[in-house]
C-alpha cells in the first residue's frame, strides 16, 4: 500500500491539512498529491510550516474542470472539495450544485477511467436535516434542508452507479467536524465558542441551546479517511455509506458552550430563549461504522480538543473580537476574494 498514488482535493481548506498528514504518517512512502482552488490557501492559523509541506506535488485549478491527466496512475481519491457550508451554499446555490454534485461525479468518474481502485467521497451527517424522534442510520428517511445537504445527497445518489467490484467508493457521511487546524474555520459551532471564550470571555448562543449535533474532531475525521481509503471491498461492499462519528460526541449546543466553560473558567454563556427554533437537529447511530472500522473510533474526547483549539488560537496571538466578519469565516472569505474581483460571482478565478 505504501506505493500507492493518492490524490486529495480540497487538500487547503480545513480538513485537508489533517488528512495529509495522516496518509503521510500511515503511508510514508505513497505519493501523495493534492488539488486545490486555493480560495482558503491564505487563511493560515499555525505558526508551523505550510502544511502542503507534506505533500509531494500541489496543482491548483477548480474541481469543475479537472484534467483526466491529474488521474494518471492514482489509486485513490479523497475528495473534500466542496462549497462546505449551509451559509455559502445558500449563497451560491447553483455554484453547489456544480461543485459539490456535478464536480464529485465527474471526478469519480475520470478516476475510475484512469483505473484507480478506491475513492473517498466527504459527505455530510446534514443529510438528516431535522429528526427529532431518534437516532438516525444510514438506511433512514432523509431531510436534506439547505443547498449544500441536497447536494450531498445528490452526489451519494450518482457515485451508486460507479462502484464496482474493482472500483469501491465510500461516502463518509461525517458528524459537524471540530477542532484545531493549520487553516481553521470558525463557522462552526465549537469553534465559534471557543474563540469566542478566547476574545470575549463570553459565549452567545444564538439558539435556544437544545438543537442536537454529532461532532467529530479533525483527526478522527481524517483517520475515517484513511480507513475507507484502504478497507476491503468486502468490508462494507463496492459501494459504502456510513455514518461516521461517536455515540459520546452527540451534545446539545447549550452542552458545547458548558464544556468550554469549564476548560475556561470566568466565561460566560449566555442563552438566547426567545430565539425561533433552529431546524437542524438531529442524533445519528454510529453503529455500522463501529462494526465496520474498530480500530479506527474516534479517539478524541471533548475537553481534548477544547483545549487544542484554545492552545492553538492563544499560540498565534488571536486577539480578533469580531471574528465573525473576518476571513477565517469562509462565506466572508469567498466574498472579500469576489468584492476584491479576484473570483466572479460562479467563484471562478478571473
Amino acid at each position: 500500500m505504501d506505493k500507492m498514488r493518492i490524490l486529495i482535493t480540497g487538500n487547503m481548506g480545513y480538513l485537508g491539512p489533517s488528512v495529509v498528514r495522516q496518509l503521510r504518517q500511515t503511508h510514508p512512502q505513497a505519493e501523495l498529491i493534492g488539488y486545490d482552488t486555493a480560495w482558503f490557501a491564505t487563511a493560515l492559523t499555525s505558526l508551523e510550516p505550510l502544511p502542503e509541506r507534506e505533500l509531494n506535488a500541489q496543482y491548483f485549478g477548480d474541481v469543475r474542470a479537472m484534467p483526466q491527466s491529474l488521474f494518471t496512475g492514482v489509486d485513490a481519491v479523497i475528495h473534500l472539495a466542496a462549497i462546505s457550508s449551509d451559509p455559502m451554499g445558500s449563497a451560491f446555490e447553483e455554484v453547489t450544485m456544480q461543485v459539490n454534485h456535478r464536480a464529485s461525479v465527474a471526478i469519480a468518474q475520470k478516476a475510475k477511467n484512469a483505473g484507480a481502485k478506491s475513492f473517498v467521497f466527504a459527505s455530510s451527517c446534514s443529510v438528516y436535516g431535522f429528526a427529532g424522534d431518534g437516532a438516525r442510520a444510514e438506511d433512514s428517511p432523509l431531510n436534506p434542508l439547505t443547498p449544500y445537504a441536497r447536494s450531498k445527497v445528490a452526489a451519494e445518489n450518482d457515485l451508486k452507479n460507479l462502484a464496482g467490484k474493482n472500483y469501491k467508493i465510500s461516502c463518509l457521511r461525517l458528524a459537524t467536524v471540530c477542532g484545531m487546524s493549520p487553516r481553521l474555520r470558525l463557522d462552526l459551532v465549537l469553534n465559534d465558542f471557543v474563540a469566542s471564550a478566547v476574545v470575549l470571555k463570553k459565549i452567545n448562543i444564538l439558539s435556544d441551546g437544545t438543537p442536537w449535533r454529532p461532532l467529530i474532531d479533525t483527526k478522527d475525521a481524517a483517520r475515517a479517511m484513511d480507513w475507507a481509503m484502504s478497507r476491503e471491498t468486502a468490508n462494507g461492499g463496492p459501494f459504502l455509506i456510513v455514518n461516521v462519528g461517536t455515540d459520546s460526541w452527540s451534545y446539545q449546543v447549550k452542552d458545547l458552550a458548558l464544556a468550554v466553560q469549564r476548560a475556561m473558567p470566568g466565561v460566560e454563556v449566555s442563552i438566547n430563549r426567545n430565539a425561533a427554533p433552529d431546524k437542524r437537529s438531529y442524533r445519528v447511530d454510529f453503529s455500522l461504522f463501529r462494526k465496520l472500522a474498530p480500530q479506527h473510533q474516534p479517539l478524541r474526547d471533548l475537553a481534548d480538543t477544547v483545549r487544542e483549539l484554545k492552545s492553538g488560537l492563544e499560540a498565534i496571538g488571536f486577539a480578533d473580537s469580531n471574528f465573525r466578519e473576518s476571513r477565517l469565516i469562509r462565506l466572508k472569505m469567498l466574498n472579500h476574494l469576489k468584492t476584491a474581483g479576484y473570483i466572479g460571482d460562479d467563484l471562478y478565478w478571473k
